[in-house]
């Protein structure tokens, strides 16, 4: 018989592509994941990874074997939340993985609403980058990602996770106060070409917003200036060190005296947020309603 665990190990190894990223993941040795992974294959009668100096990968059985524990750990996600349900689950620990600006907007108010809607429930928040939450959330370190659509981020269709559409938002040019457009009603990217660039590190799904949006409008940004803090990104435009592109609520309280702010001409990049769970949890009596609240704070 196949061990649930060890379909779990299988999964992590997968998303985390070497045996060492996958035990750091789960809080586990390499060689307890290399003797799980062992032992599964030992159940199974057949080899499910290939092992090289470049890391894991599955073979054509574990690919197999990896689609059934989608579903398999979905449905144990299901059984769990119904259990929960049956024993009445109104009190107990959720714990909710958000970037900074996401914790301002939705998090935080979802936490003030649950305070009076479902008090049992205590919301435990972790800041992390959108790009971060996700797999914190197929590890089974947090309960709930708020997270942004990026290059290479899952899919809504993805087996593993339940996805929550919360909002989305514009990002507005910032330029320094004595820039050439700094009159203008609306800033068309393409005039931004040739202007030193201030943005995310790569990785952060804000970096992906900005350099797609400077693609469609025909050119490279030349980053010079690099940080994931906005309201550095912002200091430094009003220091006349370029131009940038920045999440409108990233701006809001900001003090932006010292720089223009101006929504960008046509289609404006925009940052969709949704929230995410494990396939399955969405029915938890503890997970339903703090989806909810986010929902509500958002809406």
């Amino acid at each position: 018989m196949i061990e649930a665990r060890r379909l779990h190990i299988l999964r992590a190894v997968a998303d985390h592509r070497t045996v060492t990223a996958a035990a750091a993941a789960l809080y586990l040795t390499p060689s307890a994941v290399s003797q799980q992974l062992t032992a599964l294959e030992q159940e199974t009668g057949h080899r499910l990874v290939d092992r090289s100096a470049r890391g894991v990968r599955l073979t054509p059985a574990g690919e197999i074997l990896l689609t059934h524990t989608n579903a398999v750990l979905a449905q144990l996600e299901r059984a769990e939340a119904e259990l929960a349900a049956y024993s009445s689950g109104e009190a107990g620990t959720v714990t909710v993985a958000s970037f900074a600006t996401g914790i301002g907007l939705v998090v935080g108010p979802a936490l003030a609403r649950l305070a009076d809607s479902a008090p049992g429930i205590r919301l435990r928040v972790r800041d992390a980058e959108g790009d971060a939450s996700l797999p914190m959330v197929l590890d089974r370190q947090v309960d709930v990602a708020v997270a942004v659509e990026y290059r290479g981020a899952p899919g809504a269709d993805d087996p593993r996770l339940t996805r929550v559409p919360l909002y989305a938002e514009p990002f507005d040019a910032v330029l320094p106060l004595g820039h050439r457009l700094a009159d203008a009603d609306r800033v068309p990217l393409a005039e931004l070409a040739k202007d030193a660039w201030i943005g995310p590190f790569a990785g952060n799904p804000c970096h992906d917003v900005v350099v797609l949006a400077c693609e469609q409008a025909g050119f490279q940004p030349l980053l010079e200036h690099w940080s994931d803090d906005f309201r550095a990104v912002v200091a430094l435009a009003s220091a006349g060190a370029g131009v940038a592109l920045v999440p409108r609520s990233a701006l809001r309280g900001m003090d932006v005296s010292g720089a223009v702010v101006r929504p960008v001409e046509g289609a404006a990049p925009t940052r969709r947020v949704f929230a995410a769970v494990r396939c399955g949890a969405e029915g938890h009596p503890l997970i339903r309603p703090v989806l909810a609240a986010l929902g509500e704070a958002a809406g």
